[in-house]
């Protein structure tokens, strides 16, 4: 079985790389964030935090996905 990581959590190292926070706290800066669909929070990471589409996507994709009500 191989170590590699795929889906969203693929992007991670090289978003705590690029942007200088650990995952888990743009995890809960989503979470706490007041947007609830998608596409508008791959935005507000995009505008608030010059985020690229595909880091915002994989954020908010992996984030969803664990079930944080939103």
């Amino acid at each position: 079985m191989s170590g590699t990581v795929n889906g969203p959590a693929s992007y991670f190292p090289s978003i705590e790389k690029r942007y200088g926070r650990p995952v888990a706290e743009w995890k809960a800066l989503i979470r706490s964030s007041p947007l609830t669909k998608h596409m508008e929070l791959v935005a507000w990471l995009k505008s608030e935090h010059a985020m690229g589409h595909g880091h915002a996507n994989a954020l908010v994709a992996h984030t969803l996905a664990e079930g944080s009500g939103k």
